[in-house]
């Protein structure tokens, strides 16, 4: 996938023990203000990617993002699969969606886009993926399925992509991961775009 979008990010380029966590598909009532919480204890900063139709119905958990310090980036307006969807289409909704969250940065709903679409949006905007996905939004998985990913897996510059849903896992685990990267020496950040 990395050789398909040079230009994307999928890993900050470090040998620091550094740790860059995001959050997809927010904001939400159910889950936002206890991210936020959980961050704001622990004096972390975090990147939330957030879709354009939740940020347009909660526009005041929008605002409580970036009042905490966290960087905000545009995940769409509706969440369309890259693959299935047409390139006008495609960044049309992402433009959509960019007055309310980012024009700045972008992280492909399901990480799929085509060749098309990644040229015309890197025109504007710096596209974000990830290195390590937990599934936190896959019920069979569990909290200690996903935790047991992000202990074994976190390496130098990961950038972890979680969920800012209620359905979301990460809501009873984050506490606990934060504890674990921390005690091994990692500390959290959001790179400069």
């Amino acid at each position: 996938m990395r050789f398909l979008f040079p230009e994307a990010l999928f890993r900050i380029k470090t040998n620091e023990k550094v740790l860059c966590l995001t959050f997809d598909d927010g904001p939400h009532p159910g889950s936002t203000p206890h991210l936020l919480n959980t961050l704001d204890r622990r004096g972390i900063k975090a990147l939330f990617f957030c879709n354009g139709n939740a940020a347009e119905k909660y526009p005041e958990l929008i605002k409580q993002i970036a009042l905490k310090g966290h960087l905000i980036g545009n995940h769409g307006y509706n969440h369309l699969n890259g693959w299935k969807t047409d390139t006008l289409r495609y960044s049309e909704d992402v433009k959509r969606a960019a007055g309310m969250t980012s024009a700045k940065i972008f992280r492909p709903p399901y990480g799929r886009l085509t060749m098309k679409q990644d040229k015309i949006l890197t025109k504007q905007y710096r596209l974000v993926f990830w290195d390590l996905m937990p599934y936190d939004f896959e019920p069979h998985f569990g909290a200690d399925g996903s935790l047991k990913i992000l202990k074994k897996k976190i390496r130098s510059g990961s950038i972890i992509v979680l969920h800012d849903t209620p359905e979301s896992t990460a809501l009873s685990f984050l506490n606990e991961f934060i504890d674990f990267a921390s005690a091994r020496g990692f500390r959290f950040v959001v790179p400069d775009f």
